[in-house]
């Protein structure tokens, strides 16, 4: 039963499409016998032209399928075997013949052109018929091969291109899935690290609340692991939960703000976009001062355009920064983005006047 649904459903668009194809050109055929007649000053009536004309091609339209079925099975441009000649020889000399007594059978039935006798016998006017109608039936044959083979060919590169999508679609969201994997034990060597230098410094109490917040972060950021990306309110969360960590490890030495504008909340980011961000900036810029510092991430809007910022007021980049960096963050952020925008993003990690850093990313707005 499922079959012969799904057998209807699908050979139902394609009779229809046969139907309009052949009625429109046996409309044009059937109106250009009747102009012709009335431009050579006959007289008969139309109706009777009209119809037969009309109705001689009904036999290629049933056939149109079992032509199209034939051109598939035997291919006339890839293989042009014994085989392949000899059955499309023979579709083509049966409809030809039956096409030829359909039409014959037409004139003796309804005389259009209104002879005084009916036209005949059968056999001389199928003979007759036969022979001034087989080019245009050879032309007929080769159009229907070769729209079968172009729409064919059409579909088929529909389907690699689509199929080509679905696995390039796969392919980057097992890159993603792959470099956030690389991401959360570089996040989690570091928080440990932290711990155990809280545990020996003997700062117990600190070091319970760092733990605390990193299970509740990891629980956090696992229920999302699956999604490339997230909303920036989302991805603000995240980032406080880290930011919580933080300040158990370095209390009034770190300071946090993060101002986004309550319209942006909604534009989507890459998952894990600013955690690594402001890690750096603590790393390379708050950690290594004694007095410790502040970081800032903002948020804004430009030419429809998403700019995010993370900037720290530590030591400046050395000139030779790009060739000695060996950090993880910055290099697995460039390539996601690389991923998921294409050309469309920006990343720039620049110092600032009069002093510090900042990191400066671009993105498309969407979502909002």
């Amino acid at each position: 039963m499922h079959d012969m649904s799904e057998s209807s459903i699908t050979s139902t668009p394609k009779w229809r499409w046969i139907c309009i194809i052949w009625i429109a050109g046996a409309l044009f055929d059937a109106s250009q016998s009747v102009l012709v007649m009335r431009a050579e000053g006959a007289h008969h009536p139309w109706l009777p032209v009209f119809a037969s004309e009309l109705g001689t091609w009904l036999p290629w339209v049933l056939a149109t399928p079992l032509i199209s079925t034939l051109a598939r099975r035997f291919p006339v441009i890839r293989s042009a075997s014994v085989q392949t000649v000899a059955v499309h020889g023979a579709a083509f000399s049966i409809i030809s013949l039956l096409g030829s007594a359909w039409s014959s059978m037409l004139l003796m039935l309804i005389n259009p052109w209104q002879h005084s006798k009916p036209p005949g016998p059968f056999w001389d006017l199928w003979s007759t018929l036969l022979i001034d109608q087989m080019l245009t039936f050879l032309i007929v044959y080769a159009l229907i091969v070769a729209v079968t083979i172009i729409m064919d060919s059409r579909a088929s590169m529909a389907r690699q291109q689509t199929e080509t999508a679905r696995l390039s679609e796969e392919l980057s969201r097992a890159h993603l899935a792959a470099l956030r994997r690389q991401m959360e034990p570089h996040f989690m060597f570091n928080t440990l690290n932290s711990i155990a230098g809280l545990v020996r410094d003997q700062r117990n109490d600190a070091a319970v609340s760092m733990i605390v917040g990193l299970s509740e972060f990891l629980r956090r950021a696992s229920e999302d692991s699956q999604r490339a990306q997230v909303t920036l309110a989302e991805e603000a969360e995240y980032l406080q939960r880290y930011v919580d960590i933080q300040k158990a490890r370095f209390a009034e030495r770190l300071e946090v703000s993060v101002d986004i504008p309550a319209e942006l909340l909604q534009a989507a980011v890459p998952n894990l976009l600013l955690q690594p961000l402001v890690e750096n900036a603590i790393k390379h810029g708050i950690a290594r001062r004694i007095a410790g510092g502040a970081v800032r991430v903002t948020a804004a809007k430009h030419n429809g355009r998403l700019s995010l910022s993370v900037y720290n007021d530590g030591p400046r980049l050395p000139m030779d920064w790009q060739a000695t960096s060996n950090g993880i963050g910055i290099a697995n952020l460039r390539t996601r983005l690389q991923i998921l925008h294409r050309d469309e993003f920006d990343l720039q990690l620049r110092n600032i006047e009069p002093g510090g850093v900042e990191v400066l990313v671009t993105l498309p707005l969407r979502g909002v």
